[in-house]
């Protein structure tokens, strides 16, 4: 029988990659669920190919628009957080969370709920509440699936069986567009430099967080909360070339990695087709024609974020998610011509400094409660950058 498929951020980057496949594949696959938050016309599109049973917007004043392009066509359709939130209870065999951001994490913990398969690529639902996140996963029998190139490679090459035998965890990282940039140049960066990664094609904020590796900074807490692995055998390494995605150390000193061409849609296949594989159109990867592939450590002079996420995860309790909130506020400044670009890590360490340590984190209301704390604190801050 087919996989039943809900796309929880159906409109970005990872969202329509998913689709990409899965109308490739029609006799594999049928869509359950969409849900976006902008772009309605994409939506719309998707919804009138595939004709899921539910579409949901996160904008509320969707509604009227969305009825009347999708009517006569049986589909239900809802709008708002609550809508959302329903969209990933609907009977799906799996749930692609790629929504980005805290808005994630409710529709998210949601599809956990019901023990559902769920294709992770919202990075934030770890990041932010990365303990509530697992025991629900232990609680209701789902089954998680990282999407993330990074985790996703790791998952590939980790012997869960034994992972006592793991001694590191080695998560690559391109360095972005300032690999080799100094601090004057980054610090008159525009947002269109930022944003014009060397390698991947993904959406402005996820761009942003590799321009400054945030990203790898919150890989890194996600990391420690998908293979229970202590943040001091977590390492990142620069690899511009992106063709390694990650690497796993073993105690015999046997190193397995993850090699593949830059396309997100072979991550994303792995999760669909997961535990089988299915062919993908991406690029094949040519080593010969690479000829090439180049290690350095990060710098962590001038990509500050690094350590911030590191403090953040040994500080525990509401640190992470405290990092993840401002520097969602720091980058949407950023976008905005705001703040400039090194104004993000310094927005970031002020409210981390700032918040840390006066919030506990036992249950979602709580994440949302710290989350709120610091993007209000994180506002104030750009505001006076």
């Amino acid at each position: 029988m087919a996989r039943r498929v809900t796309v929880l951020g159906s409109t970005g980057s990872v969202g329509t990659s998913t689709l990409d496949l899965v109308g490739r594949n029609p006799d594999q696959f049928e869509v359950a669920a969409l849900v976006a938050h902008r772009r309605l016309d994409v939506l719309v599109e998707q919804a009138r190919r595939f004709r899921p049973a539910f579409v949901a917007s996160a904008d509320e004043a969707a509604l009227p628009a969305l009825r009347e392009a999708l009517a006569g066509l049986g589909i239900e359709v809802g709008v708002g957080p609550g809508a959302v939130v329903e969209a990933a209870k609907v009977p799906a065999d799996l749930v692609m969370s790629a929504i980005v951001g805290a808005a994630g994490l409710a529709p998210t913990l949601a599809a956990v709920e019901r023990g559902a398969i769920v294709a992770l690529a919202n990075k934030e639902a770890l990041v932010c509440a990365g303990d509530i996140f697992t025991a629900a996963v232990a609680r209701h029998g789902a089954t998680l699936l990282p999407v993330d190139s990074e985790h996703n490679a790791i998952f590939q090459v980790f012997d869960e069986a034994r992972r006592d035998r793991v001694a590191r965890l080695i998560l690559t990282a391109s360095g972005g567009p300032f690999r080799s940039a100094d601090r004057e140049v980054m610090e008159r960066a525009t947002p269109a430099q930022a944003v014009a990664h060397p390698n991947w094609s993904m959406g402005a904020k996820i761009s942003v967080d590799s321009a400054t590796m945030m990203n790898k900074g919150l890989e890194l807490i996600e990391a420690h909360h998908l293979f229970a692995m202590p943040e001091d055998r977590i390492d990142i390494l620069v690899h511009p070339q992106s063709v390694i995605h990650s690497l796993v150390e073993y105690v015999d000193g046997s190193v397995l990695a993850q090699l593949g061409s830059p396309d997100m849609r072979v991550p994303i296949a792995y999760a669909l087709a997961w535990p089988d594989r299915m062919a993908t159109p991406v690029a094949r990867l040519d080593l010969a024609s690479i000829a090439r592939l180049t290690f350095e450590p990060p710098d962590a002079q001038r990509f500050p974020a690094l350590a911030l996420a590191r403090h953040a995860l040994k500080s525990g309790g509401a640190a992470p998610t405290i990092l993840n909130a401002a520097n969602e506020v720091a980058v949407a400044a950023f976008l905005g011509g705001r703040i400039g670009f090194l104004d993000i890590a310094a927005i970031v360490d002020q409210v981390l400094d700032r918040l840390a340590g006066r919030f506990g984190v036992s249950c979602l209301d709580d994440v949302m409660a710290a989350d709120a704390a610091a993007r209000r604190q994180a506002e104030a801050a750009a505001d006076q950058a």
